[in-house]
């Protein structure tokens, strides 16, 4: 491919105009997650794709950090709960190094939402609920990954998916001892909005150590 042709040279001439709204101190929510639950409502009804995908940013101790996309399962004010397994590279991280990031781009809306928080382990009747509303493939593919490993082939994945199915052809599947939730307990939630001109609005929320919400206006 010629340097003419290539996709590469066109990304300096790659640019959206964001003039689809503006975000005020006076119309936020004195609580993120409400905020957070208005956004993830108007996601909704705006047809984004998977509002619920969220980047899942973790690190090592020394500091490589590593990024994903996982999806969130459920939300309170005590935090964002997403389920994996346990002996991924991600819960790996996190057992090390519990200060997580994630960030919900819903470009279509011309957003993001940009949290910072700790993970810890949800309790395990929460884990249990989640798995059992789970549809029994997937609840059978968590038995059949090992997650983050390296395997020989597809056909290896498929063979072990196939295993599992029939060992457990008859009654519920139960909860893998390797699998589980960790909920994100947020220290700072930013709501962004694009705007002219590059002059986008953002909103920090601060929690404090009395566990009260402070909000902030950053510049873009």
């Amino acid at each position: 491919m010629s340097e003419t042709s290539s996709p590469a040279t066109h990304l300096p001439n790659m640019r959206r105009h964001y003039d689809m709204g503006h975000l005020s101190r006076e119309s936020l929510d004195a609580s993120p997650v409400t905020q957070f639950e208005k956004w993830l409502k108007e996601a909704l009804e705006a047809g984004v794709i998977e509002p619920n995908a969220m980047t899942l940013a973790t690190s090592t101790p020394d500091g490589r950090p590593l990024v994903r996309t996982v999806l969130l399962k459920s939300l309170d004010d005590r935090g964002f709960v997403f389920f994996t397994n346990l002996e991924s590279r991600k819960a790996g991280h996190i057992a090390q190094n519990p200060h997580v990031a994630l960030v919900f781009p819903w470009l279509a809306l011309e957003r993001q939402v940009i949290v910072t928080g700790t993970a810890e382990r949800v309790p395990m009747a929460e884990t249990v609920k989640y798995f059992l509303s789970r549809p029994r493939d997937s609840q059978i593919a968590a038995w059949a990954s090992q997650q983050s490993r390296a395997i020989s082939s597809r056909k290896f994945l498929e063979m072990e998916w196939a295993k599992i199915k029939e060992k457990f052809s008859s009654g519920e599947v139960p909860l893998p001892s390797f699998w589980g939730g960790f909920r994100v307990r947020p220290q700072t939630i930013e709501f962004w909005q694009g705007g002219p001109h590059r002059l986008h609005d953002r909103f920090q929320y601060t929690r404090g150590s009395d566990d009260a919400w402070t909000i902030d206006r950053l510049a873009p």
